[in-house]
């Protein structure tokens, strides 16, 4: 494998004269007593419409909605260039416009890891993170499940920390969430994935167990520019990814 190497009211119901004190009283027409406008001031109509809207305020602080789910997921499996173009090129061709964005980098299962990690660093093994893709969708109700499906076609989830000829922590198959539903989906996609292995519906794996990690999502770290869409720049360089199926198969 050869990389780049970059530097990783008021109203007034009555009037009083002076000085007789004479009272005027202003009675209602008999249009006003058949619509009733004479009911209610303009300032008593503003009182109540004030007093049963929702302030502005209350609009910008609303939660979002139970099961809601969250557009950014970082995923891991194996170089990451590889996992760029499969997702980026790929499943953008299943789903186009489905990816608002997508940048190759890194990120660590442990939020105390070692933080702006080099690219060196990284490839040694000895900062404990994972190259990932972090994708940003733009319909995540609609194609959060369907990437998550897509990442388990092109990668092998059997071989634990490695792909291939890259073998180090660096290079597992790691799902990093954003939120409960998120995590929710990802897990059940994998024991899915897993019953499709055990029933033979999915063999092209090297072995029979999914090792695929899913971890709430920390830090994420770009890579620098040379490393970013480097299959579109250079598609002949190195990748180690392909088709391990292309349709999700239906387990009964």
């Amino acid at each position: 494998r050869t990389k780049a190497n970059p530097n990783t009211t008021q109203y007034n119901s009555h009037s009083l004269s002076s000085p007789t004190s004479v009272m005027t009283i202003k009675l209602p027409s008999i249009k006003d007593i058949i619509t009733g406008s004479h009911a209610k001031s303009k300032s008593q109509t503003q009182t109540n419409t004030m007093s049963t809207s929702a302030p502005a305020a209350d609009t910008c602080t609303t939660a979002p909605s139970a099961g809601a789910i969250e557009s950014t997921v970082a995923l891991g499996a194996g170089c990451y260039w590889g996992t760029e173009k499969f997702i980026k090129k790929d499943f953008q061709k299943r789903y186009p416009d489905s990816i608002k964005s997508a940048k190759v980098g890194f990120m660590s299962p442990n939020p105390d890891a070692v933080k702006n990690p080099s690219y060196r660093a990284v490839c040694s093994g000895s900062t404990g993170h994972v190259e990932v893709l972090n994708v940003e969708l733009n319909n995540p109700e609609q194609h959060y499940e369907e990437l998550i499906k897509f990442f388990f076609m092109f990668h092998d989830p059997t071989t634990k920390d490695r792909q291939g000829n890259d073998a180090g922590t660096q290079y597992a198959s790691v799902i990093f969430t954003a939120g409960d539903e998120q995590a929710r989906i990802a897990e059940k996609v994998k024991v899915e994935l897993q019953g499709l292995v055990d029933a033979k519906k999915v063999a092209r794996y090297a072995n029979s167990k999914v090792e695929t990690k899913i971890v709430a999502a920390n830090q994420f770290y770009e890579a620098h520019a040379e490393h970013q869409e480097y299959l579109m720049k250079n598609p002949s360089g190195y990748c180690n990814h392909f088709f391990r199926f292309k349709d999700w198969p239906e387990l009964n």
